[in-house]
């Protein structure tokens, strides 16, 4: 008898191939979908690599994927299926291996098709990208998706090519359909997470420039074999959506962007729901132009997966501020509590909290209760008078930062200068809003939780999350005060102004970098003008698009950055050209930048990095370990933990496997009690998560070794463990 879930019909146009009902059934031996399961829990149900032998692991293989450059990154968590691991490079080519040797199958190259996109933009950017969509087809034959700039990818699994079927011969272009009211085609519009599959549906978050202009944030669901917008859900909501009443003016959704599920998505299949965290609107620190709550931004998001109509909402941080933007994609859990099965989504956030919500109905599993906040002194700024805050789930980090905070590990004389200028700060808790002295915020802009996400295990009901807590300054700057006449300046000249109103708060006066900032010095090494100015237009990584640069504004800055020699003078007003007078705002931001000691340590006293496992039905902490080290404080005994990127698997067989930290470590920990079992050293950190399928009956894992975080080296490999043969 023919099962007809598992029957499928396979004809070909070209390259191209549509499956028509295929067997999606989850498969223990394998990794088939970013974060190993379609509800986003990281977890394993092999047990062959346990808590009695783990300290037994050693390298399997490892594959270099060649085209790592100074300041490159991998944050792929890879896809394993039929024995083939599929992976995304540091030049986001997308690859095939055998799983069980590492051996090269095949390798994608996107440059060669798209370095102009089918409208004749300039597309290829270089977004990290954390991940793949795979839709199961017959015979092996599958289709993968990646984004690449701002193209979503279809490949035909068996052959690595295009399938010319979808879209335009293989691609299709995220600028269009998502708003057509407005002209986004110079905005950054991409996807750093992959979509998830439902049916013949793949739907997709976005990643976005988080400036004054940016486009809006919707999600949208295509057909997976022609790539036809099936549906859209608007993040930011026109009249008559649902939503649309919490923004005071009635026209900021034509200019308003962000509220984009950058983060991913993850899917209840049997319920036909897809789950969504979205980012702040934008400007990331000063609200003004855009009163109210601002839905749907910072807000959980539970859609119907076949046609995008809204369910419910939960709203984690009104009016954001502090770019408290919900970091990963909810997850699906479900738990026992006081005798009752609960089926529930679990989302962790960048101030540390855990939201837990019932997945039917949006309902609080605990108690969430608003409270009074501080609010703004800036001019124009409406700060929301409450933020909700969970009960029962503890904060996973600090969420206060006090004199008596700081650092404890530095010399006194070093200590002095640090209380100085924290005394020089507005300080306390999480919700003081950015000010023009400057707010200390805490965890800090880039988490508590970041887009590794947690994991969570079935078996116990317990959620294991990883954090950083690190301090950063906001300040605000008064565009009123700091405007400067015109001048004629030389090109060299005016460059220098630019980088120092626009590129200094992230790359410093020396141009040395700092954090997760690389340094921009030598820039001539790797850059001609061209590609340079390319760059600065698309954006890259984590640096956003300079679109209201003019041609002369970005000549400029290449005369300063490349030390190209230049008499030319220019009458310059160093970047005021915005296209509309909603995006001028009374204040900008003053740049991204840590709150460090001298000697380069987070201000806070430790720990800097944690690794946390609580028990979501009562709310217990299991146990709670520093992550991470620096080895001269190690040396002293000071386990300090350090800064994180990138998240944990859990396993069947009692391990917890994560790497993610500065020291490039990758380390298993049991589960049950929080011991480390295991630790090695990557080529380089693996800032990403990992992970675990099995082949022939033999279990590996599986890590993408890239660093270029936190000022460590880059590297082009991923590394796979196992237990050695019998």
């Amino acid at each position: 008898m023919i099962n007809l879930k598992q029957f499928s019909f396979l004809f070909f146009i070209g390259l191209g191939f549509f499956c028509i009902s295929c067997d999606n059934s989850d498969n223990k031996n394998e990794w088939s979908v970013y974060g190993g399961s379609k509800e986003r829990i990281q977890y394993s149900e092999l047990d062959a690599i346990d808590t009695s032998n783990v300290e037994n692991l050693q390298l399997a293989w490892i594959y270099h994927t060649k085209d790592a450059e100074s300041g490159s990154q991998l944050q792929a968590n890879p896809l394993i299926v039929d024995g083939v691991l599929y992976g995304v490079s540091a030049q986001l080519k997308l690859f095939a291996v055998d799983a069980l040797s590492g051996k090269e199958k095949w390798v994608f190259n996107p440059v060669d098709s798209m370095m102009v996109d089918i409208q004749g933009r300039q597309s290829y950017g270089m977004n990290a990208c954390r991940g793949i969509a795979l839709y199961k087809g017959k015979n092996k034959e599958h289709l993968l998706y990646y984004t690449v700039g701002s193209s979503l990818f279809c490949i035909n699994s068996a052959t690595g090519k295009p399938v010319v079927s979808f879209g335009n011969k293989g691609r299709i272009p995220l600028h269009d359909g998502l708003d057509l009211d407005r002209d986004l085609s110079n905005l950054r519009v991409t996807a750093t997470s992959p979509g998830v599959i439902y049916k013949d549906l793949i739907i997709l978050g976005t990643s976005l420039s988080e400036e004054e202009e940016s486009a809006p944030g919707h999600i949208r669901a295509y057909d997976v074999h022609t790539g036809k917008l099936k549906w859209m859900f608007r993040t930011i909501p026109e009249p008559g959506d649902v939503g649309y009443d919490s923004w005071e003016d009635p026209e900021a959704h034509k200019y308003v962007g962000g509220a984009n599920a950058w983060g991913g998505l993850s899917l209840d299949e049997k319920r036909g729901m897809v789950f969504a965290s979205t980012g702040a609107a934008v400007p990331d620190f000063y609200g003004g132009k855009r009163k109210g709550d601002n839905l749907f931004s910072n807000s959980i998001l539970a859609l119907d997966a076949e046609t995008g109509k809204y369910i419910w909402h939960f709203q984690g941080v009104h009016h954001d501020l502090w770019d408290y933007d919900f970091p990963t994609s909810p997850v699906l859990v479900s738990i026992k509590k006081d005798g009752k099965n609960i089926d529930a989504v679990v989302q962790v956030s960048k101030q540390g909290f855990i939201y837990m919500l019932e997945r039917e109905t949006g309902k609080p599993v605990h108690p969430i209760v608003e409270k009074p906040v501080p609010g703004s002194d800036l001019i124009g700024e409406q700060t929301s008078p409450t933020q909700p805050f969970p009960t029962v789930l503890p904060p996973f980090v600090r969420q206060e930062f006090r004199e008596s905070d700081l650092n404890n590990v530095i010399p006194d004389s070093s200590f002095q200068d640090l209380k100085k200028r924290f005394l020089s700060h507005k300080s306390g808790n999480m919700f003081i809003p950015p000010s023009l002295q400057g707010t200390l915020v805490l965890p800090g802009l880039t988490g508590g939780a970041e887009w590794g996400g947690p994991s969570f295990d079935p078996s116990s009901g317990i959620l294991y999350i990883n954090a950083t807590e690190m301090p950063w300054v906001v300040t605000m700057i008064d565009t009123l005060v700091e405007k400067l006449p015109e001048s004629t300046q030389t090109n060299l000249q005016a460059g220098k102004s630019i980088y120092n109103k626009s590129c200094k708060g992230c790359h410093g006066a020396d141009l040395k970098g700092s954090g997760n900032f690389p340094s921009l010095l030598n820039l001539q090494a790797k850059y001609d003008e061209l590609k340079f100015k390319n760059i600065i237009s698309t954006g890259q990584r984590m640096m956003p698009a300079f679109k209201h640069f003019s041609e002369e504004d970005k000549t400029a800055l290449a005369s300063y950055l490349l030390n190209i020699e230049s008499k030319q003078k220019m009458t310059f007003n160093p970047v005021t050209k915005l296209s509309h007078p909603f995006y001028r705002s009374p204040y900008r931001f003053g740049g991204y930048k840590q709150f460090l000691t001298k000697e380069g340590y987070p201000g806070i006293k430790p720990p800097w990095g944690t690794l946390s496992a609580i028990e979501l039905s009562t709310g217990r902490l299991v146990w709670k370990n520093t992550l991470g080290d620096y080895p001269e404080l190690k040396a002293k005994g000071i386990h300090a933990g350090t800064e994180n990127w990138g998240g944990s698997v859990v396993t069947a067989g009692g391990l917890v496997f994560i790497a993610a930290t500065r020291d490039e470590k990758f380390r298993a920990f049991n589960k049950a009690t929080g011991k480390l079992l295991f630790e090695t050293t990557l080529p380089a950190g693996g800032y990403a998560t990992p992970s675990v399928y099995s082949v022939n009956g033999k279990q590996f894992v599986v890590i993408a070794s890239g660093g270029g975080r936190m000022r460590t080296k880059s590297a082009d490999t991923y590394v796979a463990y196992a237990l050695p043969d019998k």
